[in-house]
C-alpha cells in the first residue's frame, strides 16, 4: 500500500514540475517494462548489455582474485540475474558465496532465482527494497571479517544527475567497511548517431518500454492516459554527455489520475521527461571514486561498444572525503 502511495506521489509531483514534466525512471519496470527491457538488451542496436556481459565473462577471474575471502556479494537492481553469473561461478569455485539481489520488482527476483538456481554453493537470498535499504540489510548480516562486494552494473549509474551520482555513491561507501568493494559499469561516450539508435530502435522495442509507464500509471494509478496520444523521443543534450527519453504529447489533451487525485492538461508537442542517461570518459572514473570514498583499483574496457567494468574500494575513513 505504501509504495502505491509513493507512486501516486511522485506521478503527481513529477507531473506538476513547472517547465519540464517528468516521471521517475525507477517506475519504468514493472513486471512489464521489466520483460520490455529485456528484450531491448537483445536488439542489434543496444549493444551496452553485450559489452557488460564480455566484460566480467572474460575477466571474473581478474576482478575475484583483488578480494580477499571470505566475500558476501550483492547487487543492486539485479534484474534477471543473467551476468552475474560469470562472477558468482567463479568466486563458487574458491568458497561457499552468499548472494543479495535487491530488486523493487519481485518478478525480477524470482526470475533471478530461477536462473541462478543451478550454480553450486552459492545461497540467493532476494531483497525486495530499494538500493540503499537493502545494501544497509545486507551489511547488517555480514559476519566478522568478510568482504563486501556490492554490484552496480548496466551503468544504472549514468540514470543519475552527475551531482546526484556522487551522493548516491557517498551513500553506498557509508554502508560499507574499509577494504570491502564495489563494481560499477560505465557506458562511455561514441558516436550521437549510435547512442541515439540504441534507445530509438527500428523496431519499435524502446518505445513500447517507455509508453507502459503510462500504460502501468493506468493500470495502477487509474491515469486515462491514451497512449496513442504520446510519441517516444530519444534527445541527446551534448553538454551535459547524455541521452533523454521522453514522452511528447501529439495534441493539447487533459490526463486525469485518480488515487493522486491530479489532473493535468498537456499541451500540443509538450513533452515527459523519463529517463536520462549519462555517458562518461574512461579518465574520469577514478576522479568520481575519489571524490565519493574510494579507490579505482581498476579498470576494464570493452573493445566492441565502449563501455567499463570499474573495481573501486572503500578507502578508509581518513581518505574519503
Amino acid at each position: 500500500m505504501q509504495a502505491l502511495l509513493d507512486f501516486a506521489r511522485e506521478v503527481r509531483d513529477g507531473l506538476s514540475k513547472p517547465g519540464q514534466r517528468e516521471l521517475p525512471s525507477i517506475y519504468l519496470y514493472d513486471e512489464i517494462g521489466t520483460a520490455l527491457f529485456e528484450a531491448i538488451t537483445l536488439l542489434p542496436e543496444y549493444g551496452l548489455t553485450r559489452a557488460d556481459e564480455r566484460l566480467l565473462r572474460r575477466h571474473a577471474p581478474a576482478i575475484i582474485e583483488r578480494l580477499p575471502p571470505p566475500v558476501l556479494v550483492t547487487e543492486l537492481g539485479s534484474g534477471c540475474g543473467l551476468k552475474t553469473r560469470w562472477l558468482l561461478e567463479t568466486l563458487a569455485r574458491r568458497e561457499p558465496v552468499g548472494y543479495y539481489p535487491i530488486d523493487i520488482s519481485p518478478s525480477a527476483l524470482a526470475k533471478c532465482e530461477r536462473e541462478l538456481a543451478s550454480l553450486g554453493s552459492v545461497s540467493i537470498v532476494g531483497l525486495e527494497k530499494s538500493y540503499l535499504d537493502g545494501v544497509r540489510e545486507v551489511a547488517s548480516r555480514r559476519r566478522p571479517g568478510q568482504t563486501l562486494l556490492v554490484l552496480f552494473l548496466g551503468s544504472t549509474i549514468g540514470n543519475f544527475d552527475r551531482p546526484a551520482a556522487d551522493v548516491f555513491l557517498r551513500e553506498i561507501r557509508r554502508c560499507l567497511q574499509p577494504g570491502d568493494a564495489l563494481l560499477l559499469g560505465t557506458d562511455l561516450e561514441k558516436p550521437v548517431a549510435e547512442l541515439l539508435l540504441a534507445y530509438d530502435d527500428p523496431a519499435g522495442v524502446t518505445a513500447a518500454f517507455n509508453l507502459n509507464l503510462l500504460a502501468r500509471i493506468n493500470r495502477e494509478l487509474g491515469g486515462d492516459f491514451v497512449l496513442r496520444n504520446f510519441a517516444h523521443e530519444a534527445r541527446y543534450r551534448k553538454r551535459e554527455r547524455r541521452v533523454e527519453m521522453h514522452l511528447r504529447s501529439k495534441r493539447r489533451q487533459s490526463v486525469s489520475i485518480r488515487e493522486a487525485g491530479f489532473t493535468c492538461t498537456l499541451k500540443a508537442d509538450e513533452t515527459i521527461w523519463t529517463e536520462a542517461c549519462h555517458k562518461f570518459r574512461v579518465e574520469e572514473i577514478p576522479g568520481m571514486a575519489a571524490r565519493t570514498g574510494f579507490v579505482c583499483e581498476a579498470q576494464w574496457v570493452d573493445s566492441e561498444w565502449p563501455f567499463a567494468e570499474n573495481l573501486w574500494i572503500a578507502a578508509p575513513p581518513a581518505a574519503t572525503s
